[in-house]
């Protein structure tokens, strides 16, 4: 595997400062490539996809607050966080010029809309199933919100595991195509040995809360439109993402739409957690999307 250094680094403003830990594989004077994780993955997990990888990269992968080695909030988490952390970390690797980055579900969501608001920060994207949430329109707000006074007041954790074995057995339950190696390694970085030796999940609880502000999808698509970076749109014939849209291919063409010079990309035989499953597929396909020297 190749060897990663970590880093800490603080994000935001004022009262509302994260410490967010930050995985970087590659020499310093490399090109930068950013990767942006999932909900309830870490950064480690691009392990896989980075050994594949045969350009001269120093990829920067940060741990989303809440998740991994990064702060935890204690309290709901809602997108503009998110973005908040990503301009952090843009800000203090890669100041000036222009950035690549990728983005695996949550990581491209958040990743589509903030290349709509900064634009000029970008050169190239890809999104890996990061397509947009379904829309959550008005009617049921206050049935939502009822809903989300209950979960603040459920302190209940994430299920625990006897070992790391058992978290890597669980991981392949969900995902049949992780190999013994792979879930294994994932195991030791999705999970954290407590005191009593059972091994607890490295994410905040409070992410297991809705988000108390709702998802427009309108909204998302507006700071699509303004998205002027090539995007590479990596998708899964078989992902719970592209069940959503059986039925309604119109509206997944309208999402694809939105931006302005777009590439798709469908992995047949693949779920969600592509770059797990097919890190050497995806890894060439970020190689030659990107440029790979």
């Amino acid at each position: 595997m190749k060897p990663y250094r970590s880093e800490f680094i603080e994000v935001g403003g004022f009262e509302s400062k994260r410490r967010i830990h930050v995985r970087i594989w590659g020499e310093p004077d490399a090109p930068k490539l950013f990767m942006l994780h999932g909900w309830g993955d870490v950064s480690a997990t691009f392990q896989f996809l980075v050994d594949e990888l045969k350009g001269d990269w120093q990829v920067i992968a940060p741990d989303w607050r809440g998740f991994g080695l990064s702060q935890w909030n204690g309290t709901p988490y809602w997108y503009p966080e998110y973005m908040v952390d990503l301009e952090g970390v843009l800000d203090h690797y890669a100041p000036d010029g222009q950035v690549d980055v990728v983005g695996h579900s949550l990581g491209g969501n958040v990743l589509c809309i903030y290349a709509g608001v900064r634009p000029q920060r970008f050169r190239r994207i890809a999104t890996l199933e990061g397509f947009g949430l379904p829309d959550s329109g008005p009617g049921d707000a206050a049935s939502h919100y009822a809903a989300w006074l209950d979960e603040v007041r459920d302190v209940t954790r994430f299920r625990d595991y006897a070992d790391f074995a058992e978290l890597a057995a669980r991981l392949q339950k969900d995902n049949p195509r992780l190999t013994d190696e792979r879930a294994d390694y994932m195991a030791r970085h999705l999970g954290q040995k407590r005191g009593d030796g059972r091994i607890a999940m490295a994410i905040d609880p409070c992410h297991r809360w809705r988000s108390p502000f709702r998802y427009r999808l309108d909204e998302a698509k507006a700071c699509w439109r303004e998205v002027t970076a090539p995007v590479l749109w990596l998708a899964a014939r078989d992902s719970f993402v592209m069940k959503r849209f059986d039925g309604k291919e119109e509206e997944y063409a309208a999402r694809k739409g939105c931006f302005r010079a777009l590439r798709e990309v469908v992995l047949d035989d693949c779920g969600h957690n592509m770059h797990h499953e097919y890190p050497g597929k995806v890894a060439a396909l970020i190689d030659e999307f990107f440029g790979a020297e």
